[in-house]
């Protein structure tokens, strides 16, 4: 397992849980904390979990998602999250530096999971 796809993992868990309670108890963080962030978190979290539910159902340490795989997932979020769900919920608003944030953090999952 590459270390430092784990370490990322497990600081973005840690950053991206600090950031949601601190707005649940209303602590005030930069403004670019609350609304950028977890962006740019969410994307290698969910890769990770699914690279290693790939890992364990197809019995291949080895297993690595390809690029085309995270460029769809990151796809997918930009529609769902800044496309679709801000037409029908308030909670959501659109903003494309979010779209951008998506894609940057999967490039980075990319390059973590295959460095060596």
């Amino acid at each position: 397992m590459k270390k430092a796809l784990l370490y990322y993992f497990i600081f973005s868990v840690i950053a991206g849980s600090f950031i949601y309670f601190s707005s649940y108890f209303n602590f005030q963080l930069p403004r670019f904390v609350r609304y950028y962030v977890n962006d740019f978190l969410i994307v290698p979290i969910i890769l990770y979990i699914s690279l290693q539910v790939l890992k364990w159902s197809k019995n291949d340490k080895n297993y690595t998602l390809s690029l085309w795989v995270i460029l769809y997932l990151c796809l997918m979020y930009s529609i769902l999250f800044e496309y679709i769900f801000p037409k029908y919920l308030a909670r959501y608003t659109k903003d494309f530096i979010d779209v951008i944030l998506y894609f940057a953090s999967g490039f980075l999952f990319y390059f973590l999971q295959k460095r060596k």
